[in-house]
């Protein structure tokens, strides 16, 4: 894989394709899955729509496998050049602030890119939330990629307790907020893309207890290898709260959803998002 991260980008998406035309007409990895999420979220487009926008995907995924192994030889530089912060000072001015700030992103653009390319953007330091796998070479390997431009991992499991001793420390803290809440998580339901869905609550709960800034995170692909990260203050910090209500929540839920509307092949679905039912 390290090997791969040293060829020229041009060379990289010959291979994309390569891996494209693997997924969706060879291997069809998860071809069922991403048809029916398609056909379930867009029950007005036509079946032709519907392919075309799964086919779509595929080479968008494609591409950002092999974008997702290039940072391992990527400069900051680089990076900083292929994924253009539009408007860093939405955070900036907390940090100025010597506050601490919760940003909410998703499975959307390319997702690795984001957390990387915020620490090169930012001032303050950037830590993700993020699941360990149970793989350990690849663990490891996605570990060294997601730091090494500065950026730090919070194990999901330890999230409440390292927000807690470093509360005082301006930065912000990433977390990937569209993954399916199961019905033990206590999830905030919804209609998300014409279905019921259930989202995890982490992001009201912990800038209630912390009184801090939210702000969604939207990245887009501009074009190939080249991406835009737009900022959008959900939650100031300042005002109260309301106790088992969860607007910072919904309006990630807007947000996305706008987003995936706009490039519905840019989203990742081959996740079975929706594999939870609403309880009776």
């Amino acid at each position: 894989m390290l090997g791969l991260a040293r060829l020229p980008y041009g060379v990289l998406y010959v291979i994309a394709e390569g891996f494209y035309f693997l997924l969706a007409y060879v291997v069809r990895y998860r071809w069922r899955v991403v048809q029916q999420n398609l056909r379930n979220s867009f029950p007005e487009k036509s079946a032709a729509e519907i392919d075309r926008i799964g086919k779509a995907f595929y080479r968008h995924f494609a591409q950002v496998m092999v974008e997702t192994i290039k940072l391992a030889h990527m400069s900051d530089a680089e990076l900083k050049q292929r994924v253009n912060f539009r408007n860093p000072e939405v955070l900036e001015r907390h940090f100025r602030a010597g506050r601490m700030a919760l940003g909410l992103s998703s499975h959307a653009g390319n997702w690795e890119w984001v957390l990387t390319s915020g620490a090169v953007w930012l001032s303050a330091e950037v830590d993700g939330v993020y699941k360990p796998l149970s793989n350990p070479f690849f663990e490891s390997f996605m570990h060294q990629l997601r730091t090494r431009t500065g950026a730090g991992l919070i194990p999901m499991r330890d999230t409440l307790r390292d927000m807690v001793q470093r509360r005082g420390e301006p930065r912000v803290v990433s977390l990937l907020s569209d993954q399916a809440a199961g019905p033990e998580d206590r999830p905030y339901w919804t209609t998300f893309m014409n279905q019921d869905s259930g989202f995890y609550t982490s992001a009201d709960r912990l800038a209630a207890r912390f009184k801090c800034p939210v702000v969604y995170v939207s990245i887009k692909r501009i074009r190939r290898g080249y991406y835009e990260i737009v900022l959008t203050e959900l939650y100031d910090g300042n005002a109260p709260l309301p106790a088992d209500e969860f607007p910072i929540t919904d309006a990630f839920v807007r947000h996305l959803e706008a987003d995936i509307r706009a490039a519905p092949e840019q989203y990742l679905w081959t996740h079975r998002r929706w594999k939870h039912k609403r309880p009776a």
